[in-house]
């Protein structure tokens, strides 16, 4: 008797469309229809950014809800997975764009503040391995705010303590580290992100992010001065390593201060959830995420998770709302194939909208063509 297939379904989110574990249920909902046989394990991943905690919450890790300042300090629900004494915390879900009321950009005054008071809300539960998943912060303040929160405090030339935000760095004279919390002397803090940007200059922080965070030309100039000083301040050895200029300079705040170890967020991702055991059994992967594109080369999650797949001898196929790829870039890539929702339904806003649907129809292609 042959062995039934072993499919191991390991999405990133569709976003603004469906999150990973979605993502991850529709394929799995089509691959069965086709092939009720078939052995199918849903895992969906994230690269560090937005639906990191999601992840690792559908892998079973416990979800801690709290209340925590958003990125301009009004309270907002978040949560952090948690799995013995590791702890995973998402930027973009305590201080991220989402978190903006009205969806209103503050480029000069959003904080890091409410990531620092999660941080503070693992520790003193037990938590000793910190993973902060950095990206899609709403702030350029080199994670200023986020050392507030866990007792730093940073002086004018009056010794008046800063405001929180970005912009006020640029009056910083002195950084008194005196009251940081005690338990972090005792934690380890890994960096899970996908960029290698330093935190100054014309591939740093605010020139390369700044934008995205509704920064003008002005703005943008206030801000990269700010970060000089602050950076001056806290240690300009720190400022050129890769990722100190992730999340608006918040990996340099976590390298300077917190003695943070940048790593790939996929990698970090995977090694958590055991991947690697996962592909012992394998027989096809299926991974995948909205757009896939150049920027998916760069170390979003698809590819690393094709590169941990190809390792163990088993092929790979991508599922995209849309593909840029050309097909000799996705072979390069390690694919077998890939399958764009756009090629089902072409118009962006209903492909979308009925993403789950068209998802269900591409798990039973896939089905057809590689498990028979």
């Amino acid at each position: 008797m042959t062995p039934a297939a072993r499919v191991i379904l390991a999405p990133d989110k569709f976003k603004g469309s469906l999150a990973a574990p979605e993502v991850a249920a529709a394929l799995a909902a089509g691959l069965h229809r086709s092939a009720p046989d078939a052995e199918i394990r849903q895992v969906p991943v994230a690269d560090g950014g937005d639906g990191t905690v999601e992840a690792f919450v559908a892998a079973g890790w416990t979800r801690v809800e709290l209340t925590a300042p958003g990125p301009t300090g009004v309270p907002r629900r978040t949560a952090y997975a948690r799995y013995g004494r590791t702890a995973v915390v998402e930027l973009a879900a305590v201080v991220g764009l989402a978190g903006l009321p009205g969806g209103r950009p503050d480029p000069l005054g959003a904080s890091t503040y409410g990531l620092g008071v999660v941080l503070a809300h693992a520790m003193e539960h037990g938590a000793t391995e910190i993973v902060l998943g950095l990206g899609g912060s709403a702030s350029t303040d080199g994670g200023a705010g986020m050392l507030q929160a866990l007792g730093v405090r940073i002086l004018d030339a009056d010794g008046r303590e800063l405001p929180c935000g970005g912009a006020s760095l640029v009056h910083a004279v002195r950084l008194d580290r005196s009251g940081l919390h005690p338990d972090v002397a005792g934690a380890t803090f890994t960096l899970a992100c996908d960029v290698d940007n330093p935190l100054l200059g014309p591939t740093g922080a605010s020139a390369v992010y700044g934008p995205q965070k509704g920064a003008g030309p002005a703005e943008l100039d206030v801000l990269e001065s700010a970060l000089t000083t602050w950076a001056e301040l806290v240690g300009p050895e720190y400022a050129r390593l890769p990722g100190a200029g992730a999340a608006g300079g918040t990996g340099f705040g976590a390298l300077a201060v917190l003695d943070g170890r940048v790593r790939s967020g996929i990698e970090v991702v995977l090694e958590l959830l055991d991947f690697p055991a996962l592909l012992a059994t394998a027989t096809l992967v299926v991974t995948g995420e909205g757009s896939l594109d150049q920027q998916s080369l760069h170390g979003k999650a698809p590819v690393g998770v094709c590169t941990a797949a190809r390792k163990a001898d088993v092929p790979v196929v991508a599922v995209a709302g849309r593909t840029l790829l050309a097909p000799d870039e996705i072979r390069a890539a390690g694919f077998a194939a890939s399958y764009a929702l756009a090629d089902l339904e072409p118009d962006p806003d209903r492909s979308m909208a009925d993403a789950a649907a068209l998802l269900e129809r591409v798990g039973g292609r896939i089905a057809a063509e590689w498990l028979d």
